[in-house]
């Protein structure tokens, strides 16, 4: 269709989710609106095509099932963890550890930049490691839910050991040899690195809040009400019983045996493949429900025998852990959803087209790609189908001048694709963040979105900076300077008022 129609659908979930709270219903508006445009407003036809994207979604074998069943047995692995003690002995132990709330933060910052293998797993994963130490040291789980989000795609994104990185190489091998660029696609890969300023800013700035100690925006509230709760909640009996070992080993299980399985489908150990090919090539979500099964069992044999969960109660406390999860699921499924709906529509080719019209100077490109993939990924959810549309967008554009230019252009693309995924309502990282932090999405959302938000506008002015100059480092140096006099200038203000 690619008309200014196609962007309904999507604002009208983004929007209706954020005036309303109510994330499923706002996402079954946007499917809805977006199947009533396809169908050329025919109610009957429009309702019936709603329901089939929907059952489409949730079938399909490859993709959508291991998802969902991998998010159950999370849930189900979770619940086994609490029962058995792991979970409140872990945060006892963490607190011997973890002596303030900035300690507590940067147990999820480490964990997330340390676990990069694939942004799914890293917001699950490192949100079940890092909950009790937060929940013990009064962090609010929107804190660590952006806390989840901007150390999974913002690193994905920057390492070339990734699910992301083999994606991304694969998509700009063509444009770097159609421009005579000069280099492999693991070199190009490399050098778009300090390209890529959205996501370099977003760390950043995470980092730094937590070492000032300060939180922006709605953040502040969950922050306060978090304190309060934790204050409350300091007298308790202690349970001697309890260990750490009991959260940490089967999560370990967890880990190792994910990493495992995402070499092996990918024929690491069977076809001689290095590193990067087998996670190109590997199926992660069947890898990960693999090792998730595959930690259940090991939990089975480690608290049934020790008497930490026993055996009548472990599959009634598995199967509600799995209940937990339903309502992210129901998330997640509707997501896919309108995924779907805006793809029929063309929303990414329309917002596309409007780069291609534009006929802008050279030297607001890089600002404008960025700009452009930025909206396309929040009005879509996804940061691959932007990558996708957008990267020969780009790199079409900067060959039309000079070779040298390439690369920076498609980093501005980068950046905007992670930063649109990053603060959409009906991205799948951004559910599954709150799904790890087990916070609701809306309040995710709404704390999050000043983050980044306040990344965005200096790695946009850094853009511009390199527009002009042509120094890709120097646009970098100035949205670090930008962002730190920023945050110092926020924190002064904090103290005087």
């Amino acid at each position: 269709m690619e008309t200014w129609l196609s962007l309904l659908p999507p604002l009208i979930a983004i929007g209706a989710a954020l005036l309303t709270r109510e994330v499923i219903l706002s996402l079954s508006l946007g499917i809805v609106s977006g199947s009533l445009i396809l169908a050329d407003f025919s109610v009957s036809k429009g309702l019936t095509d709603s329901f089939q994207v929907v059952f489409a979604q949730v079938a399909d074998p490859d993709w959508a099932v291991p998802n969902i069943m991998f998010l159950l047995v999370l849930g189900g692995l979770t619940a086994l963890v609490g029962a058995s003690g792991g979970a409140e002995g872990f945060g006892r132990w963490a607190i011997s550890k973890v002596k303030s709330r900035s300690g507590a933060q940067m147990v999820p910052f480490i964990s997330g930049c340390a676990v990069f293998i694939d942004d799914y797993f890293n917001c699950l994963a490192v949100g079940q490691i890092a909950r009790p130490i937060t929940d013990r040291q009064g962090v609010s789980r929107a804190k660590l839910a952006y806390i989840l989000d901007s150390t999974a795609a913002p690193i994905c994104i920057l390492v070339p050991l990734s699910s992301w990185g083999a994606y991304l190489m694969s998509q700009i091998a063509k444009p770097i040899e159609q421009y005579d660029v000069g280099l492999t696609p693991m070199t190009a890969f490399i050098s778009l690195i300090p390209a890529n300023y959205y996501a370099i800013m977003a760390l950043l700035l995470l980092l730094l809040t937590i070492w000032l100690r300060m939180d922006i925006g709605p953040m502040k509230k969950h922050e306060q009400k978090a304190m309060q709760q934790v204050r409350q909640d300091r007298v308790e009996t202690e349970d001697p019983g309890n260990r750490a070992v009991d959260l940490v080993l089967p999560l370990a299980v967890l880990i190792g045996a994910s990493l495992f399985f995402i070499l092996q489908t990918g024929g690491y150990f069977t076809k001689n493949k290095d590193v990067v090919q087998a996670l190109g090539d590997a199926n992660v979500m069947i890898s990960l429900l693999y090792a998730g099964v595959i930690s259940v069992i090991f939990a089975a044999i480690l608290y049934i025998p020790r008497k930490r969960v026993r055996a009548k109660d472990f599959l009634p406390t598995f199967s509600k852990g799995m209940e937990s999860m339903l309502g992210a699921v129901v998330i997640l499924i509707l997501a896919w959803s309108i995924g779907e709906i805006v793809n029929k529509l063309g929303t990414g080719e329309y917002l596309a087209g409007l780069v291609k019209a534009a006929n802008l100077p050279v030297e607001v490109m890089p600002v404008a790609l960025f700009v452009i993939a930025g909206t396309m990924a929040f009005a879509t959810g996804t940061s691959w189908g932007t990558f996708a549309i957008m990267i020969p967008i780009g790199a079409a554009v900067a060959g039309q001048f000079s070779p040298d230019w390439v690369l920076p252009f498609i980093g501005a693309v980068l950046a905007g694709a992670v930063f649109g995924d990053h603060c959409s309502p009906i991205s799948d990282t951004t559910i599954l963040s709150s799904a790890g932090a087990q916070c609701e999405h809306i309040d995710h959302v709404r704390t999050q979105l000043p983050y980044a938000l306040l990344a965005a506008g200096t790695a946009g002015v850094g853009y511009l900076v390199y527009g002009f100059s042509h120094q890709v480092w120097l646009g970098l140096a100035m949205s670090t300077v930008l962002l730190v006099v920023i945050l110092l200038f926020l924190k002064k203000r904090t103290a005087t008022a």
